[in-house]
């Protein structure tokens, strides 16, 4: 009697093999997804980088002209806890439009309408009917004045923090506003 040859080969994968091959890949895939979702999140904050950037440039440059235009006084650019207290608002403050002063982050701000951006709309172009306007209420503005030391110079912080997405952002600017013109 001769004994049947085996219809099977050795060659080839398992079905298991298989299985763990489409895990592996599955695991794989599923970590570049949410790795992509994550950096095209992080990447759309960047034009609310921008925007922190200019609102923090918009106050330290509203201070400079105030000053160097003699609109306020060297002792009115501090905080309002200061001694002598000054006009600027203490702790963090919601992004408003500037209120009669013409300042950002003042007292006068108290029951100014939010600030807000216009995009254009769908057309492509600014200025016409159908812009976008864009409220910045997930952005907070923190002034703080403080002394350095000399009596005729202070150092300004504006320091922006806002939300991205599911990202806590800020940004800060450091300069120093001196008593002479």
């Amino acid at each position: 009697m001769r004994k049947a040859k085996a219809l099977h080969s050795d060659k080839g994968f398992t079905v298991m093999e298989t299985l763990i091959a489409i895990v592996v890949l599955s695991v794989g895939i599923l970590g570049l997804g949410a790795m992509l979702g994550d950096a095209c999140e992080y990447m759309e904050g960047s034009q609310n980088d921008y925007i922190a950037q200019q609102k923090a440039e918009e106050a330290v440059e509203a201070i400079f002209t105030a000053k160097y235009t003699d609109t306020i006084t060297f002792a009115q650019i501090a905080n309002t806890n200061a001694n002598p207290p000054g006009i600027f608002l203490t702790g963090a403050q919601p992004i408003l439009q500037p209120g009669p002063d013409g300042l950002v982050g003042t007292t006068a701000d108290v029951g100014a309408l939010p600030a807000y951006i216009i995009n254009p709309g769908p057309d492509g172009l600014m200025g016409t009917a159908d812009d976008i306007k864009v409220s910045l209420s997930n952005f907070k503005r923190t002034i703080t004045i403080a002394p350095t030391g000399d009596p005729n110079l202070s150092s300004v912080t504006v320091t922006i923090n806002y939300t991205s997405g599911r990202f806590q952002r800020s940004y800060t600017m450091n300069t120093f506003v001196s008593a002479f013109n």
